[in-house]
């Protein structure tokens, strides 16, 4: 049951990453039938991340009172009917509307899924759960290609994806049970595992699993009683606010890499846009490998030091953008920045449930979601504005200021949640 369960939360994964790439690669021809600007994505864009961010936040409420399984299967089927209503759209104003499911549905499943995993499984699952994110991301854009150059309207693009979510919605609806027997699994063992934690406590939680068993610090039969936090409680968690800052800097720095890096090869370095374009994709290739590659290195390495070696790939990447042979490095820079990415939000996610206890890791993973998506909403569009009045030659500069806020912030979360965990033994 427990393998069945995990192929369920892999499909998952896949379907929350399918529609992510969608409206880039369609916005082209989209905005000319529509007769709008082509500014317009962004208004699109910033309504989805609205409902996200407010699903995301409300995710640990919803979690408690429907469950994991039952929120998941419910958000994949309001992001089926947000696509089918996108491929129906004949207008911006129904864009938008539909709009409003479709991140209703993206913030809540994201949030769910990332909590239970991290609570039940190794920290090489998150990384290859993440990775299967990067597969659905990839196969939406090309699903959407392959329509185009067949002659057919966009609008049948979204349709096809929306039948493989309404199907995946379907099939995780049949699945319901086995997340019910799940749990009652894991209560089961909550009495044995409880005696392993004070001999673990000073671990990660990864070296507290085995293959596919349940975390040690796995939900125990009271903690669905605790009622769900404020935002305002959050930020008093000790090292709370220092983790969303963290996940806020992450989150922008990985958005703003993928969204400016052609724009900087092309008007700084001089490169073709054909060629530009290619070496973002590579850029994506190099965090959906990390993390596969990611998945067989957690079994040795703790998440704080995937964290912190990432981000040291990371440093290298964006190092060589600086140097005076900028422009012939670009490529291997760009693969080191995916790379070194490709570790961080999954190690992040993973270890919140032994950085903040269990307690409250629901809560916190909910937040952090929404850190990320304000993060990747506002800086960003944010570098765009200094790179229109400035330069774009800024790109290395604002990407190694982010990296660097992002690190330090992390660390300073290690340093705040250590010492919390210390004065509560």
């Amino acid at each position: 049951m427990f393998s069945i369960l995990l192929l369920m939360i892999y499909l998952a994964f896949v379907s929350l990453g399918l529609p992510d790439a969608l409206l880039g690669s369609a916005w082209p021809i989209m905005y000319q039938e529509f007769a709008v600007p082509v500014s317009y994505s962004g208004t699109v864009f910033m309504i989805i991340c609205g409902g996200t961010i407010l699903s995301s936040l409300n995710s640990e409420k919803l979690n408690r009172h429907f469950g994991t399984g039952k929120i998941t299967a419910i958000s994949v089927f309001l992001t089926a009917i947000a696509l089918f209503g996108f491929s129906i759209s004949h207008s911006f104003l129904m864009l938008c509307l539909f709009a409003i499911p479709y991140g209703l549905g993206a913030g809540s499943v994201d949030a769910a899924l990332n909590h239970y995993v991290a609570l039940h499984y190794s920290s090489r699952h998150m990384s290859w759960l993440h990775c299967m994110w990067g597969l659905g991301a990839s196969v939406g854009p090309y699903i959407m290609g392959f329509v185009l150059q067949r002659g057919e309207p966009w609008n049948r693009g979204y349709l096809i994806v929306s039948i493989i979510q309404f199907t995946l919605a379907i099939i995780l609806f049949c699945s319901l049970s086995l997340w019910k027997k799940n749990q009652e699994e894991l209560t089961e063992n909550a009495a044995s595992t409880a005696k392993q934690e004070d001999s673990q406590q000073n671990n990660s939680l990864q070296e507290a699993t085995s293959e596919e068993s349940p975390k040690q610090e796995s939900l125990s039969s009271e903690a669905p009683k605790q009622r769900a936090l404020s935002l305002k409680e959050v930020f008093a968690i000790p090292g709370a606010k220092e983790s969303l800052a963290s996940f806020y800097g992450y989150c922008a720095l990985e958005q703003t890499v993928g969204l400016w890096a052609g724009s900087f090869m092309v008007l700084a370095l001089g490169m073709e846009e054909k060629l530009a374009a290619s070496y973002v994709a590579l850029f994506y290739f190099g965090i959906t490998f990390g993390r596969f590659l990611s998945g067989f290195f957690t079994m040795k390495w703790k998440d704080e030091q995937m964290v912190l070696g990432g981000s040291a790939i990371v440093f290298f990447g964006i190092f060589l953008l600086f140097t005076p042979w900028s422009k012939a490095l670009v490529l291997p820079a760009l693969i080191l920045i995916g790379l070194g990415c490709a570790p961080v939000y999954p190690s992040v996610i993973h270890s919140t449930p032994y950085n903040f206890g269990v307690e409250h890791s629901s809560a916190l993973i909910g937040a952090q979601m929404a850190a990320a998506y304000v993060g990747t909403l506002i800086m960003p569009p944010f570098f765009g504005v200094l790179g229109r009045s400035f330069s774009m030659k800024l790109f290395p500069y604002y990407s190694m200021l982010l990296l660097l806020f992002m690190v330090f912030t992390y660390r300073r979360m290690l340093q705040v949640t250590k010492k919390a965990r210390r004065e509560k033994r």
